[in-house]
């Protein structure tokens, strides 16, 4: 009597590697291997994924749509911005209405305001946010849970609150009409210093003690230690904080009185006072100059932005 190996069919042919006989997978009727994996869930109707990619592609439209009409009408030649029906993709481009908008207001001032305001503004509110937010966390203080609550609780006050008051004590300090008085005011961010108190909870204390204990103070355990670990979140807060002072109006708006202070945003309003609602392609060339820089700078960080946001929610 012959014996059968493992391996082999009842004729002691060798099996193929792949043959379901082998692995004793019961094949389906039909011929078909019956899949043991994990079982998929249910399948989304067709009409609800039709839903949500039309939510998707007209969400897209509402943001893009605009945008895309401002870039082509500055590169319109005048006379093609006001045709009907309306020419989506421009036959010409020209370069005038930038070359026009340049000239018709100091948009070169305006660029080296907004530098200055958004760069020095940005590294002071960060620093205050750093400071603060590992205070919170760290060092033991006495009211500090109230402290903490009346800061966040600033939160839920509009910022238009805070305009009279501000103007007065910049008034009285002298300060209109100058780089202080555009910067100062407004240094002081709950918002950042909210997301880093809630990243720099997640590190372990355990290393800062130990640090402790071979002689670093405060300071160093901040610099060497607390800072390098919340960089994902220190760069997510700047870039945010960034684009907000640079798309800032109305308080330089209220505390500038001269075009040679003027930020890039209130740089608009004086180029729309200029040509009029007549010489909309100058005006979207303007608009350009004021986008661009912060369009880009979001484009080439996003996946930063949304990562460290999304670390934060994680930890």
């Amino acid at each position: 009597m012959s014996t059968l190996t493992l391996g082999q069919d009842p004729h002691g042919t060798p099996s193929a590697p792949g043959d379901d006989s082998s692995t004793g997978s019961a094949p389906a009727p039909g011929g078909a291997v019956r899949n043991r994996g994990r079982d998929r869930g249910p399948r989304r109707p067709r009409w609800a994924t039709g839903l949500l990619i039309g939510g998707v592609l007209a969400t897209i439209a509402v943001f893009l749509v605009p945008l895309y009409w401002l870039f082509s009408s500055a590169l319109k030649p005048h006379q093609q911005i006001y045709t009907w029906p309306l020419r989506w993709i421009p036959e010409a481009l020209t370069l005038e209405n930038f070359t026009q908008a340049w000239n018709s207001a100091p948009f070169d001032r305006f660029f080296l305001n907004s530098i200055i305001t958004t760069s020095v503004g940005t590294a002071l509110e960060l620093t205050l946010a750093i400071l603060c937010a590992y205070a919170f966390v760290f060092v033991e203080f006495r009211f500090k849970k109230v402290a903490f609550v009346l800061i966040v609780g600033s939160l839920m006050l509009p910022g238009h609150v805070t305009l009279i008051v501000n103007y007065i004590t910049v008034a009285n300090l002298g300060w209109l009409n100058s780089y202080a008085g555009i910067i100062l005011p407004g240094i002081a961010s709950a918002f950042a210093m909210f997301l880093l108190f809630q990243y720099m909870r997640t590190i372990d204390k355990d290393i800062l003690q130990a640090a402790e204990i071979d002689g670093a103070g405060h300071l160093r355990r901040m610099v060497t230690i607390v800072v390098p670990l919340s960089s994902p979140m220190i760069l997510t807060a700047t870039l945010i904080v960034m684009i907000g002072k640079w798309n800032e109006y109305v308080w330089p708006l209220i505390v500038t009185s001269t075009a040679d202070m003027r930020t890039l945003p209130i740089g608009l309003l004086f180029l729309r006072s200029q040509e009029g609602y007549s010489n909309w392609g100058v005006i979207m060339a303007g608009a350009v100059f004021v986008s661009l820089p912060m369009l880009i700078l979001f484009f080439l960080a996003q996946k930063r932005i949304i990562g460290g946001l999304a670390a934060g929610a994680m930890k």
